[in-house]
């Protein structure tokens, strides 16, 4: 097509380039090599040309050279052995007496992300990390960022680490602040280094950098300040009345990046403090001027003023008016700034508030209009004293029978109700009069309800509900549950008229439904009023709790996390960094400072507790227990409609990058054979193995016991407690004949849905063909599961040990155990069961030990080793206990192994 030779070069061209590339005239060889660089821009191949391009290098005009490293950099990669041929110009450049050459120079180098050339940069980068010139320094130290990501040990092994560490001392604040940004982007790739080691001392450095450096340069600055971790209010306040100034700076990301700093360092002062309120009341202006921005920059303001109100609402408590809506705000600003009024709806505010939340309910836009309305009844259940007002407001407005806003309003009134009981049912006759207009699930939902919770105030109750009952099966799930409920209510206030109703309602329910959810409710119903009807009415007439008022605060942890992450897209998403970035390993969890007055550990190390964020084990659901030994094929989805992507054979996703194969030996012999299928249709086997590189791998072994050949295998895991998932799709490279078997070693990551399973270490797995689908549970050793940064430090043990109740202790006797304490200790920390600390008191030894999981559970133990008793006592302290069982088990296999 035309495009094709709008990319591709004719060898005429390239002849015709070859020969200016050579001519002795300066002005040509500029001319052929901008030539070049243009049909490089546009996608040509032109790296034939790779050999006269770099000959050019040798030029003191700096136009010519900066074009010339630009092709090194585009093609150094394709052809490696060419740029060798480059590299003696490099260091002859990082020594030239034009600052800007050498600089051009370091930063050439450091993008040519070429293996073999990279040992021979470490010189060139050496001398210009002490150049005497700053901008060589600066640019330098970027380039050690983008050396580290090319060759780790490298960049260690030669020391450039520390050369980096002592430019945060430099004199020149745009040095500091790319020093410290190397070292932020060096550290985040790896969690546990200790790379930026602040102290008092460099923290002033930086400060007094903050002042002097770019606004890029100030980011990087203030996000490394807001990682340090003041030792005392004092200089927790210094800090903040040095940052303080930046908020009055031009650029947002800066503003941002220093409200984060203040919010962080906030926690650590008390309220007392006349500062703790002098603070507050400089934190308002910036947030409010960020508003008067475009419109993309304001949503990204909102989203993280919707954080900072819901951790300190009184920072802008008194700044409402700045979220009300404009006319021409586009609808995202319109949403996010509704929110934030509803959460600072006060006493003092709220008349404001509802008025013009009136105006906004007619509004053109529909998505507005709705979120309107809720945020009348939401304001009904926060300020009690308005709740009259905002019902009169929605009863105006159901007046207006502009059919979407009246729908709005009855789900809303519906809530007041839950809030307020026996206070507004006077409004219920309104609401029936608009019965028929109801056409969507949610709104016809409430109107159930409140007809069948007071059904004893509405006299034609049943007409009503009778009405709904023509078309049930047409009705959306929610609508049927909520008319089979409210009838039976009705039921059980008129027992006398209804009794055909609720016959026919159960019967609807039961025999013509296919819905599981319904059916159960029905039949439990049915069972209760056929049994013992007074219980029945104990059961469905219960008092009920009042609802609670703001129900979609974000929780406390997250919140606090989310603050840590300020001005970055995790405070956009209102998500932790782990839910969102590939590969998120190395993502480290954030938390805010102890607050003034608590003991320090409790807060100041999420890894800790209950790991903060998405890592804690979630509510304590269990999946239905699975016999092992016959399970009804494809009876049963286990997965709750997780299969669906498996039978229709749209591919198998896998998450994530693969994880390493496994090496090392199965673990566990009572793992080894799970599962025999009924009906020998095929058998699986598998077992564990854990591997010490730091990933985690299951071996299964796959026979196929059926008449005809196995292909298109695929394998997904139910939730499980740790969030256990395939790191690749299963490769079964060659369908399966009968009665062969085939040996898989598959990958694991710790990166699926979580939800507690009994037994904890129970895992669901579907393994799917062209037969069928196959089901098994197995149980995994928890130590497949301990991670290698387990260990705690001796001071940490201690008062972890003491801040955990004693109720969380749990004791367990290791029988038949013949190794010493020596021997004990290094067989563990092959598995990541690290001790801390050795004693030996009265003859016996005491190990202390500390493990962490991959959810960030810290699990502390005490071993008790006595040397003529093959029985050891273990303690385990956790502040998840139901873990400790578990861990004994685990310990039990690797010692007896």
């Amino acid at each position: 097509g035309p495009q094709s030779q709008y990319y591709s070069i004719s060898t005429r061209e390239i002849f015709e380039l070859k020969a200016e590339l050579n001519s002795d005239k300066k002005e040509k060889k500029k001319e052929a090599v901008k030539k070049v660089i243009a049909s490089m821009t546009v996608g040509k191949d032109v790296s034939a040309l790779f050999p006269d391009v770099v000959n050019c290098m040798q030029t003191d005009n700096l136009e010519l050279k900066k074009l010339v490293y630009l092709y090194l950099m585009n093609y150094a990669k394709s052809q490696p052995d060419m740029a060798i041929m480059a590299v003696n110009t490099f260091v002859k450049d990082c020594e030239d007496p034009n600052p800007l050459i050498r600089a051009l120079a370091v930063r050439t180098m450091g993008c040519i992300r070429v293996d073999k050339i990279t040992e021979y940069l470490c010189e060139p980068l050496r001398k210009c990390l002490k150049d005497e010139d700053p901008y060589v320094r600066k640019t330098a130290a970027v380039c050690v960022a983008k050396l580290h990501d090319i060759n780790a040990q490298l960049v260690e092994d030669q020391g450039f680490l520390d050369t980096l560490k002592d430019l945060i001392s430099d004199s020149n604040p745009m040095v500091v602040a790319n020093a410290v940004a190397a070292l932020s982007e060096i550290a985040e790739s790896h969690p546990s280094s200790n790379l930026l080691d602040l102290n008092p001392q460099s923290i002033n450095k930086l400060l007094t950098a903050l002042n002097e450096c770019t606004e890029w340069g100030q980011i990087f600055i203030l996000d490394c300040l807001a990682n340090y971790m003041p030792k005392d209010d004092r200089e927790a306040q210094s800090i903040c009345e040095r940052v303080t100034p930046r908020l009055s700076h031009a650029n947002s990301a800066v503003v941002l990046s220093a409200v984060k700093v203040l919010m962080k360092f906030m926690e650590m002062l008390s309220k007392d403090l006349d500062y703790y309120g002098t603070l507050l009341k400089k934190l308002a202006p910036p947030l409010v001027t960020l508003l008067s921005a475009e419109p993309e920059l304001q949503y990204v303001a909102l989203r993280n003023i919707n954080l900072i109100v819901q951790k300190r609402p009184e920072i802008l408590k008194h700044e409402m008016k700045v979220f009300f809506v404009k006319y021409n705000d586009p609808i995202y600003v319109k949403l996010e700034k509704l929110d934030i009024m509803i959460r600072l709806a006060s006493q003092a505010n709220i008349a404001q508030v509802l008025a013009e939340l009136k105006e906004y309910a007619t509004e053109v836009d529909v998505d507005f209009v709705r979120k309107a309305v809720r945020a009348i009844g939401r304001c009904a259940i926060k300020v009690e004293q308005s709740a009259e007002r905002c019902v009169s407001t929605l009863l105006d407005l159901i007046q207006t029978k502009v059919n979407y806003v009246v729908q709005e309003a009855i789900v809303v009134i519906k809530d007041i109700f839950r809030k307020y009981p026996n206070k507004y049912e006077s409004v219920i006759a309104t609401l029936c009069e608009n019965l028929d207009s109801l056409d969507e699930p949610e709104a016809r939902a409430a109107m159930i309800w409140i007809v069948g919770e007071y059904a004893e105030r509405i006299d034609n109750a049943d007409e009503l509900l009778e009405s709904f009952l023509e078309g049930f099966h047409d009705e959306s799930t929610q609508v049927q549950l909520q008319l089979l409920t409210a009838i039976v209510k009705l039921f059980l206030k008129k027992p006398t008229e209804t009794q055909e109703l609720v016959q026919q309602v159960l019967s609807l329910a039961t025999q013509d439904s296919d819905n599981p959810d319904l059916r159960d409710r029905g039949y439990i119903y049915w069972r209760l009023l056929s049994t013992d009807p007074v219980a029945a009415k104990e059961v469905v007439l219960a008092e009920k709790p009042l609802i609670s008022e703001e129900t979609d605060l974000i929780e406390p942890t997250l919140l606090d996390e989310l603050i840590c992450y300020i001005g970055t897209l995790a405070s956009v998403y209102h998500k932790p960094p782990s839910a969102f970035v590939e590969g998120s390993r190395g993502v480290v969890h954030k938390s805010l400072p102890p607050r003034t007055g608590m003991s320090p550990w409790v807060l100041g190390h999420p890894e800790q507790g209950e790991c903060s964020g998405d890592g804690h084990l979630g509510p304590p659901v269990s999946g239905p227990p699975l016999a092992a030994s016959s399970v009804q094929m494809g009876a049963v989805d286990l997965l709750g409609g997780g299969l669906d992507s498996l039978m229709g054979g749209s591919g198998f996703a896998a998450p994530g990058p693969a994880a390493p194969a496994a090496m090392g030996a199965p673990l566990g012999s009572g793992l080894g054979d799970l599962f025999d299928l009924t009906g020998g249709v095929g058998t699986l086997s598998g077992s564990y193995c854990s591997v010490w590189v730091g990933s985690i791998s299951m071996d299964l072994v796959l026979t196929n016991k059926a008449l005809q050949v196995m292909s298109d295998f695929a394998i997904q895991f139910n939730r499980n407690s740790f969030g256990l998932a395939p790191a690749a799709p299963l490769q079964v490279h060659a369908p399966l004949a009968p009665n062969q078997s085939v040996e898989i070693s598959l990958p694991l990551n710790t990166v699926g849905s979580v939800m507690k399973m009994d037994p904890l270490n129970n895992l669901q797995v579907a393994v799917k063909n062209n037969i069928d689908v196959f089901y098994f549970s197995t149980l995994y050793p928890l130590h497949i599961l301990f991670v290698e940064d387990g260990k705690m430090e001796r001071q940490m043990f201690l008062a972890t040990w003491k801040d955990i109740p004693n109720e969380n202790e749990a004791q367990f006797q290791i029988k038949d155990c013949s190794l010493n304490a020596d021997a004990v200790s290094s067989k563990l920390q092959g598995s990541n069961i690290f001790t801390i600390a050795k004693r030996n008191v009265e003859g016996q030894d005491m190990l202390y030990q500390s493990l962490k999981l991959t959810n960030g559970i810290w699990v502390l133990a005490e071993l008790r080793i006595q040397p003529s008793n093959p029985s050891f006592t273990l303690s385990l302290k956790c502040r998840a206990p139901e873990v400790s069982q578990y861990v004994y088990q685990a310990y039990d296999a690797i010692l007896k192994n």
